[in-house]
């Protein structure tokens, strides 16, 4: 008798790559994969407890770690603007960064991608994205639906009394009215809505960014004790993410949704707070890990295991490819693309792991020509685990030193680790993208009005 066993694993395989690619089984529809990343604004690990922190308590954020896989090598750029183009693009930001405020025209962003494979997209949060100097709106994005603020038109209040944009009309809400609530409720009724469909929700906070004021869960609502009103927007920010999954189980949509949380570099260095038994001012700005190392927790049920703790280097322009290849979407073909899908560590598999990761930092390139305040801040560097090397052959010890205040000198032991981050280093251009001075017009007529009062 022959044995039907290879026939049986065929149609296994067959089932199962069905279940992730849309099909139907037995005439019925499989859903894909829904994505929800969340981003939060100028918070480091430091402030989150499943990272340590006896400051903080953000149980939602632990529960979703402990259920799932806690990543300690995360690392974005120091500044909200770069972190956001190179999360969004894939690409690092010393190919096509130009500008704070400005996403590089004409790139394409990993909604764009979704949204081409049937996805139905949503943004709610801080855009930050586009401004007169140039750049996208949400739309031009690839996102079907937005609740944004810091986009033109909105005006500065994020929080209390806030100015947001909804679908492209500006709505100023009353003073009682609380901006996270807000595009909270709207990303929960775009889920509501598109709950029998795949979706992608972006979710770039706007919470915990300065100004640093009461929350609707302060005790006090008059409070100007900068450091307590911080805390307590730490924690909305974790109550507002569990409302985004509350949202998901009720619906039934959990177990078929990928949720990502990380954030886009350092907490504001005008706070000062405990990093692990050191009191210490925020790194944001800083191109040392408390600027740039970042929380990074995945969780989907039944596909990551539980209670994991990844000590792979992941930067940005990982996640753009890594949602792709959860969702069972074919490859984005981008020009200069440096992100690798970090998602075969993330299902138990051994994946692609880094030995080093390559960092770009020039706030605000423009400002070169104008000879003003952030000119010489253009660096690039390569990193292992354990040390970093600059471009300029700074040399140091990142975990020993990890504010970077003791350069390394000459010393025979370091000789390949030099050499493999030289190397590194090399495989980037020296300089960062050229600066369509078009894309950016009036930016030279207010500098140099600036310069002059």
């Amino acid at each position: 008798m022959k044995s039907n066993r290879f026939p049986c694993v065929l149609q296994c395989i067959f089932a199962v790559s069905l279940l992730f690619a849309g099909s139907k089984i037995n005439g019925e529809e499989i859903k894909k994969l829904n994505i929800v990343l969340i981003m939060a604004d100028d918070v480091g690990y430091e402030c989150f407890s499943v990272y340590g922190s006896k400051e903080f308590s953000t149980p939602r954020l632990d529960a979703l770690a402990s259920e799932g896989m806690r990543f300690d090598h995360c690392h974005s750029t120091p500044l909200c603007t770069p972190s956001r183009v190179n999360l969004m693009t894939g690409k690092s930001n010393v190919f096509n960064y130009v500008d704070f405020g400005v996403f590089p025209k004409g790139e394409p962003t990993f909604a764009n991608h979704f949204q081409a494979h049937g996805y139905a997209t949503v943004v709610a949060g801080k855009w930050q994205l586009l401004t007169k100097k140039g750049g996208v709106s949400p739309k031009e994005a690839g996102f079907d639906r937005h609740c944004v603020w810091n986009i033109p038109g909105t005006e500065r209040r994020r929080y209390w009394q806030p100015s947001l944009m909804h679908d492209g009309k500006v709505i100023n809400h009353g003073e009682e009215k609380y901006g996270s609530t807000i595009i909270a409720d709207y990303l929960i009724d775009f889920i509501k809505t598109n709950k029998d469909k795949p979706f992608l929700a972006y979710y770039p906070m706007n919470l915990p960014h300065s100004p640093f004021d009461p929350t609707p869960w302060s005790v006090n609502r008059m409070s100007k004790n900068v450091k307590q009103n911080f805390i307590d927007m730490v924690t909305y920010m974790d109550h507002c993410i569990g409302r985004i999954e509350d949202t998901l189980i009720e619906l039934g949509l959990r177990e078929n949704t990928l949720i990502i949380f990380t954030a886009d570099n350092g907490t504001s260095s005008s706070l000062t707070l405990d990093f692990f038994g050191t009191e210490r001012k925020g790194g944001k700005g800083y191109t040392h890990d408390h600027g740039t190392k970042v929380p990074l927790i995945l969780n989907l049920p039944g596909r990551i295991s539980a209670g994991q703790v990844n000590m792979d280097l992941i930067c940005f322009s990982d996640l753009f490819p890594t949602i792709v290849e959860a969702a069972n979407l074919p490859p984005k073909k981008i020009d200069q693309a440096d992100g690798w899908s970090f998602w075969p560590q993330c299902i138990g598999k051994e994946g692609k792991k880094r030995e080093l990761i390559y960092g770009y930092y020039f706030p605000r390139p423009f400002s070169k020509q104008f000879d003003i305040k952030y000119s010489h801040w253009e660096v690039a560097w390569a990193r292992n685990k354990a040390y970093k090397l600059y471009r300029d052959g700074r040399f140091f010890d990142v975990i020993n030193d990890v504010r970077e205040e003791k350069p390394l000198g000459e010393n025979k032991k370091l000789t390949s680790v030099r050499k493999s981050l030289r190397t590194g280093l090399n495989e980037y251009p020296e300089k960062g993208a050229k600066i369509d001075y078009e894309l950016v017009s009036g930016v030279r007529k207010l500098f140099k009005t600036k310069k002059n009062q």
